[in-house]
């Protein structure tokens, strides 16, 4: 007998109200459940030939399958993320929403199923902390003045408040341009130079300039030669995507190269790139030195540039 997965999987769920399973779950238990169905699945199947491959195809399924399913049985509901987590309900979403309200008060005692908000506080904080390097601090609305009156401040403060330090391992010297740069007296610029762009090649360089431009406020790709009708469509249409110019520049006279395509401008520098970049390279690193200067004495130092 063939394997009728959506039938499977809303019996499955129907028999365990409100209880929350991933598809790869479903799909051991199903594996399990319906040897011979398992068993006939696989025979008729060129690809499967494992309980391993049997159980990620029938994960495969049950997702493409999860339209059409929550459409005929709209008590079926999933949660987002990943991995996402299937369950069936009679409840509707404000009821859900109530019941969540209602343990967090103490109405209703907290369950397998349930959780209070209070409890989750500490578990975000140590997450914060041991995986992302964030300091928190839980904000207790009950603690506020109120001068307002008792809505006054309603939806004012967040339960936790972090704080990233973002220079804690930073060079020196990013530290210094940072800390220089709040008033943005200039505009940094990146630029990755070819000699040719034609069709075969200008992808690989529009993602080359990509790369190593996102950390600028302006990014170009520069070209002697640019080739065919089609790779100027190419380069507009991925200018308009991801922001990257191309400058045309003439050989014989360097006076008559032009802007063929602006770039798009980013109003931020990405200083965690050129803090990556300036740990890297010496020659980076000199650029953010003189900028640095720069902010500090308004003197650009003309001679230490390549002129």
């Amino acid at each position: 007998m063939a394997l009728n997965l959506s039938k499977t999987v809303r019996q499955f769920l129907s028999e365990r109200p409100d209880e929350k399973f991933t598809a790869r779950f479903m799909a051991e238990w199903i594996k399990k459940n319906f040897p011979d169905e398992c068993r006939e699945k696989k025979a008729n199947s060129a690809f499967i030939k494992t309980d391993a491959q049997l159980v990620q195809q029938i994960v495969a399924e049950i997702s493409s399958q999860r339209p059409a399913l929550q459409k005929r049985n709209p008590q079926i509901k999933t949660t987002e993320g990943r991995p996402r987590r299937y369950y069936w309900t009679e409840k509707t979403d404000q009821d859900e929403v109530t019941e969540v309200e209602e343990v967090d008060i103490g109405i209703r005692p907290v369950s397998a199923q349930s959780s209070k908000e209070s409890d989750l506080y500490p578990l975000l904080s140590k997450y914060l902390w041991s995986e992302l390097g964030i300091y928190s601090k839980r904000i207790d609305e009950k603690k506020s003045s109120n001068k307002k009156g008792t809505k006054g401040n309603k939806w004012l403060y967040p339960d936790l408040v972090g704080m990233e330090d973002l220079t804690f391992d930073w060079h020196k010297e990013i530290k210094d341009v940072v800390k220089e740069y709040a008033d943005k007296k200039t505009k940094l610029w990146s630029f990755e130079v070819k000699v040719l762009l034609n069709r075969s090649n200008v992808r690989e360089a529009f993602f080359q300039a990509v790369s190593n431009s996102s950390w600028a406020n302006f990014g170009y790709l520069v070209a002697a030669e640019v080739e065919g009708a089609d790779t100027m469509k190419e380069l507009r249409m991925l200018y308009s995507l991801h922001g990257i110019g191309l400058i045309k520049i003439d050989p014989q006279n360097s006076a008559d190269s032009q802007i063929l395509i602006p770039a798009r401008e980013r109003l931020d520098v990405d200083w965690a790139t050129c803090n990556r970049l300036t740990q890297e390279n010496k020659d980076f690193l000199q650029v953010m030195k003189l900028v640095r200067q720069f902010y500090q004495t308004d003197d650009p130092r003309p001679k230490d540039w390549d002129q």
